[in-house]
């Protein structure tokens, strides 16, 4: 059998977890769709699909191999259209890593307008605050919000956005322990924090006079989910950095206050962030064109 072949059939399963479903798409009879999969299997020595009557998946091993494959026969596509002077539309499963915040309704927005653009592309987001290894977990792009030093070198990291974290808290909070005035007021506030951000007893701000101070305060929570960061400071556990756009509703509502929204910020950066390969897929480049025009379009 031809091996390219049963490549593409194998990863058409592994996306639609059906082998009828992909052998429809590929033209082919389902028993061939099987006769595929079964000579790669043969071929590795490794079980790479589990099938029942009701659902396939992907064996710990099948997971790793379509990773692989997926990216080696997108890497042939674009070859291919580039030496045909042709453009290849996006399709497929575009799997992507996020943090918790983008879940709100300027993200959606954008994804909306991908979809409308590009409707042959399924989005799987996954959203949470931790770092994946896209490779080895199969992802095709991430969007990261750091800094240039905390990026890993071995990856293509393309600037998508600012994004600014003000200090807020609730209002039942404040009337407890204070309205701080000042940075200096901050210190010994109970802090609700980002996992792995900075100290887990200080805040690193500038004051008024562009001097960098470090303020003692309470961390009483941490977390790699700002949802539930969000959700312990509506509560009035403390303070917390949070993206504006993340808690709009609660600020026009008067649920939560901004504190000191000249000092008690920082920025980060937010990266569209994708393993380095020469030829990199239509759904990859059009997503992050996409996320790159809307963030100049703000």
């Amino acid at each position: 059998m031809d091996t390219l072949v049963s490549l593409r059939l194998f990863c058409t399963v592994a996306e639609l977890k059906s082998f009828t479903a992909a052998a429809d798409r590929l033209a082919i009879s389902p028993a061939m769709a099987s006769k595929h999969v079964s000579q790669l299997e043969q071929r590795l020595g490794s079980r790479l699909l589990n099938r029942t009557s009701r659902r396939v998946s992907l064996t710990e091993a099948g997971a790793l191999y379509f990773a692989q494959a997926r990216q080696m026969l997108e890497g042939l596509d674009e070859v291919e259209a580039a030496i045909g002077n042709a453009t290849l539309a996006p399709r497929g499963t575009l799997k992507l890593s996020a943090p918790v915040w983008v879940a709100s309704a300027p993200f959606v927005a954008r994804m909306a307008d991908y979809n409308r653009r590009y409707p042959d592309v399924c989005l799987d987001l996954h959203l949470s605050g931790r770092i994946v290894n896209l490779v080895d977990e199969g992802f095709d792009l991430a969007l990261r919000a750091t800094v240039p030093d905390r990026l890993d070198p071995g990856l293509v990291a393309r600037p998508i956005m600012e994004i600014a974290f003000h200090l807020m808290a609730a209002p039942a909070y404040l009337d407890r322990t204070g309205r701080p005035a000042d940075i200096d007021a901050l210190a010994g506030h109970a802090l609700l924090r980002y996992s792995g951000i900075g100290s887990a007893d200080s805040l690193s701000l500038t004051d008024a006079d562009g001097r960098p101070r470090k303020i003692p305060v309470r961390t009483v929570m941490q977390s790699e989910n700002e949802t539930v960061l969000h959700l312990a400071a509506l509560a009035g556990m403390g303070m917390v950095f949070l993206p504006t756009w993340m808690v709009a509703a609660d600020l026009d509502a008067g649920r939560l206050e901004l504190l000191l929204p000249q000092t008690a910020t920082f920025a980060a950066t937010l990266y569209a962030v994708y393993p380095s390969r020469k030829y990199l897929s239509a759904k990859v480049r059009t997503f992050v064109d996409l996320m790159t025009e809307s963030a100049r379009g703000k």
